[in-house]
């Protein structure tokens, strides 16, 4: 394939991410010209396992970057078994979506804690799936968006280390955060939600939030950011009022002043849950071409 074709088949697909983040969640088939592993153990939580999609283009003949899928859902619903980014596979990319335990089956930081595991896995299983181990993107949405951020703002936080494979890294090269919470404390407006244990920021780290702001701080992407934090893409609707767009505003900030690399979309007029709009496409598209090394990579692929 071309690159002029790869851009282009590229470009189409990026633009069906927003239709699909905005659709109800359902189980994500392989697209054609690929095919899907499911339910691959990559750890064990307390009395179960848990469990990720691997979605794989035929005819690879190339280690495959990754993209790693951090569903949303308040971190207290949500399935791995939908992935919206998943026809991104037929680009030269591996797409794993990846379940995490929700809020009212544990508390944080076990979220983050089964993401750095999976990320771990991934490297330790690289050979046997033809994965490129150097090249990791971690993408999410909404809750999932602040586990990605927080992928890339605190690998260095060792007590987030648990389970197998610990001898990897959980480092990602890169993050695309779409309306990520970022400060959790300032996300929980209002005296009542603020006072009460079953808000969503409540449920995840086990407390009122304004009991509980120590906790709430370690939550908090924003916190963990350095000059050796990898590069962001950041995507936000003008007014959403789920997650105010501050949240990327403060991230954003907090990136600019380490001198990290990142790309603040901005989508004017729109809310939650929404994917890149026709404009913002190419700019995705190229961040991930510079910072996952597609370039050259995807010609073998979809043909």
């Amino acid at each position: 394939m071309s690159k002029v074709a790869v851009n282009s088949t590229s470009h189409r697909l990026l633009l069906l991410i927003g239709l699909a983040i905005a659709l109800l969640g359902c189980t994500t088939s392989a697209p054609p010209g690929a095919r899907k592993l499911s339910n691959l153990e990559y750890t064990r939580a307390p009395g179960r396992p848990l469990k990720l999609d691997l979605y794989l283009p035929n005819g690879a003949t190339n280690q495959l970057p990754v993209l790693v899928w951090i569903h949303g859902g308040a971190w207290k619903m949500g399935s791995k078994n939908w992935c919206p980014i998943a026809p991104l596979v037929t680009n030269g990319v591996a797409v794993a979506s990846i379940e995490y335990r929700l809020s009212d089956e544990a508390k944080f930081p076990a979220q983050i804690t089964d993401c750095r595991a999976a990320i771990r896995w991934l490297r330790a299983n690289a050979t046997a799936h033809g994965l490129d181990a150097q090249h990791i993107c971690a993408f999410g949405a909404s809750a999932g968006g602040h586990l990605a951020a927080l992928l890339g703002t605190a690998p260095n936080v060792r007590e987030w280390d648990a389970g197998e494979h610990l001898a990897e890294s959980s480092r990602v090269q890169c993050v695309v955060a779409f309306y990520p919470p970022t400060d959790l404390d300032e996300l929980t407006a209002g005296w009542f939600w603020r006072k009460v244990s079953f808000s969503d920021v409540g449920r995840l780290i086990g407390g009122a939030v304004e009991q509980n702001r120590d906790r709430v701080a370690r939550a908090n992407p924003a916190n963990y950011v350095s000059k050796d934090t990898p590069p962001f893409y950041l995507l936000h609707g003008e007014r959403d009022r789920l997650v105010p767009i501050r949240q990327s505003e403060l991230l954003h900030t907090a990136l600019q002043q380490a001198g990290v690399p990142v790309h603040f979309e901005i989508v004017p007029r729109k809310g939650h849950a929404i994917g890149p709009p026709p404009k913002a496409v190419p700019k995705l598209q190229e961040f991930l071409r510079l910072h996952l090394g597609l370039a050259g990579k995807s010609e073998a692929v979809g043909r």
